[in-house]
C-alpha cells in the first residue's frame, strides 16, 4: 500500500512539473508573439523573419539541400 502512495505522490509531483513548463512555454510564446508585433510595427516582414528563424534552426548540410532543390523546383516551373 506504501508503494501505491509513493507512486502517487511521483506521479503529482510528475504533473505539477509538467503544468509549470507548459505555464512557462506560454509566457514565452506571448514573449515570441510580442517580439514579431514589435518588429512589424517597425515594418519588418514577419512572415519573412519567420522563415529566417526556420532556416537558422536547420543544419547546414539540411538548408544547402532544401535550397538546392528549391531552385530546381523554380527552374522546373519557369519561376527562377
Amino acid at each position: 500500500m506504501a508503494e501505491g502512495n509513493v507512486a502517487a505522490d511521483q506521479l503529482r509531483l510528475f504533473i505539477e512539473r509538467i503544468e509549470r513548463l507548459e505555464e512557462e512555454k506560454k509566457g514565452i510564446a506571448d514573449d515570441i508573439k510580442d517580439v514579431y508585433a514589435e518588429a512589424k510595427a517597425n515594418g519588418y516582414d514577419t512572415k519573412t523573419m519567420r522563415a529566417i528563424v526556420r532556416l537558422r534552426k536547420m543544419e547546414t548540410h539540411a538548408r544547402q539541400e532544401a535550397d538546392a532543390l528549391m531552385e530546381t523546383y523554380r527552374n522546373a516551373l519557369g519561376l527562377a
